[in-house]
């Protein structure tokens, strides 16, 4: 949820002392942006988001005392109002799908521009995902280069499962509308009600469900 006059109130978390005040500085000069915490580490994060509870909680993976993937956790599970946005210089593939387990909205690299960085504190805010390309590519491929198991009995249609596929396949709705010849909103229909069956909050999890389950080969 948006704060008040529909600013993103956003805790930062980042052990460089020289990164945190820089994003705090670059998030304070982005319209509909309010910095309101700036924490050292995991422990500290989890605390400013109990004091403040921000709209979002943007959190490096590698921090002391408490890393960005147990943050996530911490905070996903006991304040779930707050969303979280990773922002990461390096991150070992488990890290990232840690965090994606663990809740995060939205992934970004630390080279990420002002534009991508509000544009994911914005997204996340409004309970949608944003994933910088390089770590999208990276999500899928090590979700696909695991084993694939047994699809399960999940009650999805063929053409949920069609749809489902090609958002794996890294296709908008629109896109998929033009594949599949159908308007926009039956394919934002469809999209609802595979989320829906498979217990799904984006479409990041989506990628790796397809993936998981062999539904998309690698």
């Amino acid at each position: 949820m948006v704060g008040e006059g529909g600013r993103v109130r956003v805790v930062l978390a980042d052990d460089q002392a020289v990164v945190r005040e820089g994003l705090v500085t670059l998030l304070g000069l982005l319209p509909g942006i309010e910095v309101v915490g700036a924490a050292a580490d995991g422990d500290e994060a989890v605390r400013l988001v109990a004091e403040v509870r921000p709209d979002v909680l943007l959190v490096d993976l590698k921090m002391p005392n408490r890393d960005g993937v147990s943050a996530t956790q911490v905070v996903r599970a006991e304040y779930p109002a707050t969303e979280v946005v990773v922002l990461t210089t390096y991150a070992d593939d488990e890290s990232l799908l840690a965090a994606l387990r663990a809740g995060a909205r939205g992934f970004l690299t630390k080279d990420a521009d002002a534009e991508s960085i509000a544009r994911a504190v914005r997204s996340a805010a409004a309970g949608l995902s944003t994933v910088d390309g390089d770590l999208q590519k990276r999500l899928v491929a090590s979700v696909g280069a695991r084993r694939p198991v047994q699809r399960p009995d999940d009650g999805l249609t063929p053409r949920e499962v069609d749809v489902l596929q090609l958002i794996a396949a890294g296709l908008s709705n629109g896109e998929i509308a033009r594949q599949l010849v159908v308007s926009e909103a039956t394919v934002k229909t469809h999209v609802n009600h595979l989320f829906a069956k498979l217990g799904l909050r984006d479409r990041a999890q989506a990628v790796s469900y397809a993936y998981r389950t062999g539904l998309v080969e690698p």
